[in-house]
């Protein structure tokens, strides 16, 4: 077979032969592929060994740090991109900012003197709001130093603040700084709920967003220092400021600003009413934030943290409280529900309430242990039924219960009065006589407190000792439901008791009402409807409420009402009460019940009507103290300061007796309730010693002057007794 391609013959290498022939194609030595690359590998192999070791040394961290800083990129990215859709996922849930309202403050009850000084305020807040004007400076600078460095610079939120509280919280291992700044606050505290959800912060947020936008600085501020709670039932600034230091919020000093701004972070813990040391130590830390931040030099730092430990009281304290409470309670029946802020004036002189609570508590302090007493209360009215001090206890920040208003006691000899005036409006006079010795009204046989006798006395002498027997014999002849119409004439408005006891004081009254009740015999013969709120106004001075006060009406004829003085002042001349003497024509009434638990004294003068009590919450007996000790003593007292500068001026009427009582002529200390004296409880409206004869089971209504309150009246023992 041919082969293929005859014209193609393959040239075979010659080794060894003439390299000069063109058709040489052996490569020259150097030239040599295959020696050459196995050269250039070995090259090759030490320089990737060399760099390799290098990359690692190098290139290997550079790498990581690239590789951290890309992944970071993606998390943010990816981490805004959630964020975003978080916050407009709750921000759909919304509603529309067009329908976003401040909502209103709890309104405010700012209850003030006579005289237009503050007595309390009142209601959810506590406190009235006030502008940045009206604050001390340092309150909202130690607020700013504390809880908000950048408030005037960040937007509603502060991403640096915020960065740095969780670095500071991280770091300690515990929360030791809050993010949120005073705007954030005040949308929590208007709009949200203290719940701590994603949810509630995202709106959290959107809300400081919101009113930084819509209000300025000042406004924000002066929202949030009006309405954050500071602790003890404060709200407020204005209401802190009077809670613990009882004074305003413009006369605030700098540590106590300080303080005030310390209690933002747990009001309730660090309060100076809980814990002094506790506040005292959180406000050394606002001083310093205040001083870091520039707002105080070093001297004023020094000087503030010397300051004393302050230490408020448990509760609201002082007796203008009582006041306050009295005020709240007859609010609603004057104006209904309170929809905004008002100011409520009341009757009350703020100098009297001082005095009257300095008198109860300078005696019990004085005097209470010794003699087994612990409360006391006063109350002073002016001859229109106004109410110019009231003090409901020795100390409000213990006990809040009101003994002037609301707590019922029997008032012992110092029901006389009302027994005495009816006597006068059957026909008797001062001079009168009874014979005071023993007697039995059925199974009761009252007796004096010592157990000694006058024989025959005339009504005045009767009165200013007080006897016993005389009171019941006259009630006996008037008839006791006369005398219950007497009692509520001139302004007990309690229940009685309408037996023969009530000669004694066995039915329980109230001291307010009590007081009142003497006004006529002070004032001229005017029932004067005792009432302590002169006037409601809204802030604008809009006005909702004005006492105008009932026509007069007379309720104790100028004859009786001169012959009542007569008697009466001698209680205090030559009676149980000379004490109480200070100068000023007065007159009054002593009252001690049973047992020594109850101890009064009512007297007046023309110009106020004074009731004083002394006793203890739980009943039990003080240790022998009678009207004419303690309660003489502080009426005295109060009375004294009350009429300094007050022209001197005559009880009303000009009866004038014709026997004086010699003072210290045998005078009983005190005739009390006779412990034998038939329980108030027992025989309701029957008249003791009148057989089967029985009055009415209800007090009879006021009636005027003089009217006779039993017809057909027949004659009893006592008519022949003393040959009437």
């Amino acid at each position: 077979m041919a082969p293929r391609d005859k014209g193609r013959q393959r040239i075979e290498p010659g080794f060894g032969s003439d390299r000069s022939s063109g058709n040489d194609m052996r490569a020259d030595p150097e030239d040599r592929p295959v020696a050459k690359r196995k050269a250039t590998s070995r090259k090759s192999q030490k320089s990737k060994r060399g760099s390799s070791r290098r990359s690692r040394s190098s290139g290997g961290f550079v790498g990581l740090v690239r590789r951290a800083l890309y992944w970071s990129f993606v998390l943010c990215i990816w981490g805004g991109i959630a964020l975003a859709g978080t916050v407009l996922y709750f921000a759909a849930k919304m509603p529309q900012t067009t329908t976003w309202a401040i909502p209103d403050r709890a309104p405010n009850v700012k209850i003030v003197s006579v005289e237009g000084e503050l007595i309390a305020n009142r209601g959810a807040s506590g406190g009235e709001a006030i502008g940045l004007h009206d604050m001390s400076p340092y309150i909202p600078e130690a607020v700013i130093a504390i809880e908000d460095r950048r408030f005037y610079s960040h937007f509603g939120v502060d991403p640096i603040g915020f960065a740095r509280a969780m670095a500071t919280n991280i770091i300690s291992g515990r929360l030791v700084q809050g993010g949120s700044t005073i705007t954030q606050q005040l949308a929590k505290n208007l709009f949200l709920t203290p719940d701590r959800t994603i949810e509630r912060k995202v709106q959290e947020v959107l809300l400081a967003l919101w009113l930084e936008q819509k209000y300025t600085k000042t406004q924000i501020l002066e929202m949030y220092l009006n309405r954050v709670y500071l602790g003890s039932g404060s709200y407020g600034v204005a209401a802190a400021s009077h809670r613990y230091f009882n004074k305003s919020a413009k006369e605030v000093t700098l540590p106590e600003a300080a303080l005030l701004a310390g209690l933002l972070k747990a009001p309730s813990r660090l309060s100076p009413a809980r814990d002094p040391k506790a506040a005292r130590e959180r406000s050394q830390l606002v001083l310093a934030a205040m001083r870091e931040q520039g707002m105080i030099g070093s001297d004023e730092l020094s000087v503030a943290m010397k300051q004393p430990t302050t230490r408020a009281a448990s509760y609201w304290s002082g007796s203008e409280q009582y006041v306050a409470d009295r005020v709240m309670e007859e609010l609603p029946e004057l104006i209904g529900e309170i929809p905004n802020d008002i100011v409520v004036d009341t009757t009350v002189d703020l100098g009297l309430q001082k005095l009257g609570e300095a008198s109860i508590r300078d005696l019990i302090s004085t005097n209470g242990e010794k003699l087994n007493v612990s409360q006391g209360a006063l109350v002073s009215v002016d001859g229109t039924g106004a109410v110019r001090a009231l003090v409901g206890g020795y100390d409000y920040a213990n006990s809040q219960f009101d003994r002037a208003s609301e707590a019922k006691r029997q008032p012992g000899s110092a029901f006389k009065p009302f027994v005495y005036l009816s006597a006068l409006e059957k026909g008797l006079t001062p001079e009168s006589i009874r014979n005071d010795a023993p007697i039995r009204i059925g199974k009761w046989t009252p007796g004096n407190y010592n157990g000694k006798y006058f024989g025959q006395v005339t009504l005045a002498e009767a009165l200013a000792r007080s006897l016993n027997s005389v009171s019941a014999q006259l009630v006996m002849e008037v008839g006791p439901a006369t005398v219950v119409s007497t009692a509520h004439r001139l302004g007990i408005d309690s229940s009685l008791t309408s037996n023969a006891s009530l000669a004694l004081g066995t039915s329980e009254v109230t001291l307010l009402e009590l007081t009142d009740s003497f006004v006529p015999f002070a004032n001229g013969g005017y029932k004067a409807p005792v009432h302590i709120i002169s006037r409601v106004t809204t802030n604008s001075g809009k006005l909702l409420y004005e006492y105008k006060g009932p026509a007069p009406n007379r309720v104790v004829s100028p004859r009786n009402l001169s012959m009542m003085n007569a008697m009466l002042s001698q209680t205090i001349e030559t009676g149980t009460a000379t004490k109480a003497r200070f100068g000023w024509p007065a007159a009054g009434k002593t009252g001690t019940s049973q047992n020594f638990r109850d101890a009064w004294f009512i007297g007046y003068t023309s110009n106020l009507t004074t009731g004083v009590w002394f006793g203890n919450d739980n009943g039990k007996p003080t240790k022998k103290i009678t009207g004419g000790s303690l309660p003489a003593i502080a009426w005295k007292d109060f009375m004294i300061a009350a009429h300094k500068g007050v022209p001197v001026a005559p009880l009303p009427g000009d009866y004038r007796l014709d026997k004086l009582i010699e003072e210290g002529n045998d005078i009983l200390p005190e005739s009390g309730v006779d412990p034998s004296a038939p329980s108030a409880q027992l025989d309701p409206g029957a008249q003791v010693g009148l057989g089967d004869q029985t009055g009415s089971t209800r007090p009879v209504p006021p009636g005027d002057v003089g009217q006779n309150g039993q017809t057909g009246r027949k004659t009893t023992l006592f008519d022949l007794i003393m040959g009437n």
